[in-house]
């Protein structure tokens, strides 16, 4: 699903839990109606990633799953 008129300047941005104590290395997400939103909180006004709820369940799963680990 696009979201092409999606606009995220008003959206409500939450830091994640586990961002560390100087918050320099954390996500932060935001729910706006059908789709979750997702940015680096170093950077405020740059790429924003848009997840549909089912492409988001599947994004956390692949986290904790350590799908994406380095």
């Amino acid at each position: 699903m696009k979201f092409p008129d999606l606009d995220v300047a008003g959206a409500t941005w939450r830091k994640a839990q586990k961002s560390n104590s100087q918050g320099d290395q954390c996500v932060e997400v935001a729910l706006m109606g059908h789709a979750i939103a997702l940015r680096d909180s170093k950077n405020p006004t740059g790429p924003t990633l848009v997840f549909t709820p089912g492409e988001w369940d599947a994004f956390v799963h692949g986290v904790k799953g350590g799908e994406f680990d380095v």
